[in-house]
C-alpha cells in the first residue's frame, strides 16, 4: 500500500491516501493482537520492528497523527 499511498500524495489527494491507510486498520489490529513484537529471537524482533517503522514512515508521510490526536506538546 506504500506505492498506492505515494500515488495519492503525489496528486495531493490526502483523502485518497487516508482511505488507503484506513484499509490497514484490521491487519494492524490483528498484528498487535497476535504477534509479540519484542520476541526473544533477535532477528525476528528486528524484522518486526522494521515492519512497524515502515508503517510509521508511510503514515507520517500523510499526516502527523500525534498532532491530530492532540498529543501533549503538539502545536
Amino acid at each position: 500500500m506504500r506505492e498506492e499511498t505515494a500515488e495519492h500524495l503525489a496528486k495531493e489527494d490526502f483523502v485518497g491516501a487516508m482511505h488507503v491507510l484506513s484499509n490497514l486498520r484490521e491487519p494492524v489490529d490483528a498484528f498487535f493482537d497476535d504477534v509479540t513484537v519484542n520476541a526473544e529471537n533477535a532477528d525476528l524482533r528486528l524484522n518486526r520492528l522494521r515492519l512497524l517503522a515502515e508503517l510509521r514512515r508511510v503514515m507520517m508521510g500523510v499526516a502527523d497523527f500525534g498532532k491530530i490526536a492532540g498529543e501533549a506538546g503538539a502545536a
